[in-house]
């Protein structure tokens, strides 16, 4: 009997342990809701729908952001541009399987006011993140997310994980978040940008 409880033990912490591994995250997609949406009963052609987003929490907006040249900077100085703002690491795997996806968007994108932020979670050096960064081809803006931001983040998210990402318009509001790999959520993304850049 004593075998067998150790040996339950042992399994149920294996099958933890591998369900932790095998991605970063879970895959989990959440949308920021649309509200005062009308319904149009006559025959006329339906009118915009009107689009109420929250605004980008102020902690986050506020936060000061090291770039990998030491400079910092505030999201609240990207007012008038779309961002998408992605917490990443080089040793995550769902997170470099979007990356390709991602250089895409903010090459497609770039010449509307779009710009992407790639924030590595770890204190990986800068020279660890420009060699990583050249070897997948990155074509935005890279820093670092320190605990405090990252905090911040899984507060919106509500996922302590990676990959995951913000969306947020030229108003500053907040217009998407993004949580864990995939094609599912990348495709998302990819169609919320469209939208909200085209907005």
């Amino acid at each position: 009997m004593k075998v067998f409880l150790k040996n339950t033990a042992l399994f149920i912490a294996l099958a933890f342990a591998f369900s932790v591994l095998t991605s970063c995250t879970g895959t989990k997609t959440a949308s920021v809701n649309e509200s005062n949406n009308t319904t149009n009963t006559t025959d006329a052609p339906p009118a915009k729908k009107k689009v109420n987003y929250p605004p980008a929490p102020s902690a986050i907006m506020q936060a000061d952001i090291k770039n990998l040249d030491g400079t910092t900077f505030k999201l609240q100085d990207k007012k008038g541009k779309v961002v998408l703002v992605n917490l990443w690491a080089t040793w995550c795997g769902p997170c470099v399987a979007e990356m390709p996806s991602i250089v895409e968007t903010q090459e497609k994108y770039k010449d509307k006011g779009f710009e992407v932020i790639g924030l590595d979670i770890d204190p990986e050096s800068k020279e660890e993140i420009e060699a990583f960064a050249a070897k997948q081809k990155l074509n935005y803006q890279l820093g670092w997310a320190d605990e405090q931001l990252k905090t911040e983040f899984v507060k919106v998210s509500r996922l302590d994980g990676i990959p995951q990402s913000l969306l947020i318009n030229r108003e500053g509001q907040l217009t998407g978040v993004f949580t864990g790999g995939g094609s599912t959520t990348v495709n998302k993304m990819k169609e919320t940008v469209e939208k909200i850049v085209n907005e």
